[in-house]
């Protein structure tokens, strides 16, 4: 699981922007046997390819971008191709709006327990000594002391083992992406945001999962870690290309041949607390918005059958790719 937590739950803060990192694309490598799987299993997923959408009921429309939270080269590129539609906007959406952002980061520094084990035994205690220390390793290769490693809660840990050591140390975790960047531009356009949810719920959704199944998922990302630079790489290629579908079928591909013998049920538990749940909440809230909108979310959220297209077709929307080449 950890390239798909590692897809779905990073979250970027403000600074400067990413160095240049390179890596394989593990897709293209793939045999053909098992590209064609791939290829069957997003071919019947409903709007699998593209980033910008636009969702038209009556006299409410919809301009829906499916983000990459992490900064890349055409970061900026993007924000301007997106400006046009934010102007338009009568309001913005995001999943965590500039206001929410704050909180959660005051949150992250008064609420430790949110990321760390404030109580009981902490890594070095739950790991055997040799799978700590290569956790540990890891870390530091990341930027993280060993004492900040000791107390991460297992689930945190994972995330940040799906950033590559090359994407950490040239400033993925302090780079703004393109969600933050998209809210500000919305501030200086005078378009009111919101958020598409209570700022916990991100927070706290991985709490579903008791401290085994977190120590489980932490020990199934050790496979991965030294391949983290070349899965973000792919990620992003195949993002760029708006391969959102095909994406999310390579993170199930992984999850299930190196989760063990739950892993259909873990990834089954794990869709549907990350995206269908999420995506049902978001699009009642929508719903109820008249006028032009704007809603930028992780693109992961966009295909499916509980994707947020899928559903807002449901309810009548007719649903349109548009155009967008940066």
């Amino acid at each position: 699981m950890r390239f798909l937590i590692g897809f779905l739950m990073f979250i970027g803060l403000t600074g400067p922007a990413l160095a240049q990192c390179e890596g394989r694309d593990l897709i293209a490598d793939l045999p053909a046997d098992e590209r064609s799987a791939l290829d069957a299993a997003v071919a019947g997923t409903p709007y699998p390819q593209g980033l910008l959408w636009q969702a038209t009921r009556g006299e409410t429309r919809m301009v829906i971008f499916g983000t990459y939270h992490i900064r890349h080269d055409l970061t900026e590129a993007h924000l301007e191709a997106l400006r046009p539609h934010l102007a338009a906007a009568d309001v913005a959406f995001f999943e965590m709006n500039l206001a929410d952002k704050a909180l959660a980061q005051t949150a992250f520094a008064s609420e430790p327990d949110l990321m760390f084990i404030t109580d009981g035994p902490t890594l070095p205690d739950l790991l055997p000594e040799d799978e700590w220390q290569l956790f540990k390793r890891q870390m530091e290769a990341r930027g993280f002391p060993g004492f900040m490693a000791a107390k991460m809660k297992p689930i945190w840990g994972t995330m940040m083992l799906g950033i590559g050591p090359c994407q950490a140390q040239s400033g993925a975790m302090q780079a703004t992406g393109i969600d933050e960047a998209l809210a500000t531009a919305a501030a200086d356009l005078d378009v009111p945001d919101r958020s598409l949810e209570d700022w916990r719920t991100v927070m706290t959704l991985t709490d579903a999962f008791d401290s085994d199944q977190q120590i489980e998922m932490l020990r199934l990302s050790f496979a991965f870690a030294d391949q983290a630079d070349d899965l973000q790489h792919t990620l992003l290629q195949r993002y760029l290309a708006g391969e959102v579908a095909l994406i999310w079928e390579y993170s199930r591909k992984l999850s299930l041949e190196q989760g063990g013998p739950t892993a259909i049920e873990d990834f089954a538990l794990f869709e549907d607390l990350l995206l269908t749940q999420r995506n049902t909440a978001w699009v009642d809230l929508l719903l109820d918005q008249p006028g032009d909108i704007f809603v930028a979310a992780g693109a992961a959220h966009l295909p499916g059958e509980t994707g947020v297209l899928n559903l807002l077709e449901q309810e009548g929307f007719a649903i349109e790719r548009l155009p967008f080449d940066p």
